[in-house]
């Protein structure tokens, strides 16, 4: 369904982004907007990253990576609008585009509740239905949380290593675990993603080690045998960290592979 769209809507950064009242030529720079457009949009979408594997029958032109996208490629897509995002993509990559006439809707949830908010938006600015089927499943999926509630343990979730780093204060991961009974064991960090020693991480208080396989491809052979004594979840890194129709399943998924945590000194 496709839905009239505003001459300007400003994105979750604040920016009033000039739009088009149809937009009919989308390049995402982030993989689960690419897969939110994609599966509400048909034909939409003209140009995608390296990293957007969702969904798997996905046939479109690639642009590089998120961090690093290729922006004359971009341009030569001639898109009515890009999707990016403040922490995967670079400011002065947005600030290029823009300078050469293209607008940029820039998307910055740091919440589960400011996923499905930024999402609706961000659907609206494609000139697409922002209540789609997926939408409204993972708002159902997620209506029951934490929130207010004590959590049930406390997590420490690295996300990468060499050098090893974890999730820290103010990110979506975190607070889609906070949602599942998990506190965050760095939530007091001065950053968002600090990096820490494996010592550090032991020492933190965590009675459970998270290790998604994205961005760093955790696995039972890479990651658990750094933690003896704690018991290791293995999860989806998709599941845990995309805000789009994986939302509806994440839940699920999510509360199985934690309550599947190996015992310490154990394997998934």
């Amino acid at each position: 369904m496709v839905a009239e769209t505003p001459a300007a809507l400003a994105d979750d950064l604040g920016t009033m982004v000039a739009l088009p009242r149809e937009p009919r030529r989308i390049v995402s720079l982030v993989p689960s907007l690419t897969e939110s457009v994609a599966v509400t949009g048909a034909g939409l979408l003209v140009g995608a990253t390296d990293y957007c594997t969702h969904p798997a029958n996905l046939d479109v032109p690639r642009v590089g990576g998120s961090k690093y996208p290729d922006l004359d490629r971009v341009a030569e897509l001639a898109p009515d609008l890009v999707l990016a995002n403040a922490e995967e993509n670079r400011p002065e990559d947005v600030a290029a585009l823009r300078a050469a006439g293209v607008a940029v809707w820039v998307t910055a949830p740091a919440t589960l509740a400011a996923a499905f908010v930024s999402l609706g938006r961000m659907l609206t600015a494609c000139g697409l239905d922002p209540a789609p089927s997926w939408l409204d499943a993972a708002r159902r999926a997620w209506a029951s949380t934490y929130d207010g509630a004590p959590p049930d343990r406390t997590a420490a979730v690295p996300i990468w290593r060499r050098p090893w780093m974890v999730l820290g204060r103010d990110t979506f991961a975190a607070d889609v675990l906070r949602q599942l009974g998990l506190a965050n064991a760095f939530a007091g960090s001065p950053g968002r993603y600090p990096k820490v020693s494996v010592a550090e991480i032991r020492a933190s208080g965590a009675d459970l080690i998270v290790l998604p396989d994205e961005p760093y491809a955790f696995g039972s052979d890479d990651g658990p045998a750094e933690f003896p004594g704690l018991p290791v979840a293995l999860v989806s890194g998709r599941h845990l960290t995309w805000y789009g129709p994986s939302l509806a399943e994440a839940r699920d998924l999510l509360e199985r592979q934690l309550a599947q945590a190996a015992p310490p000194g154990g394997r998934p």
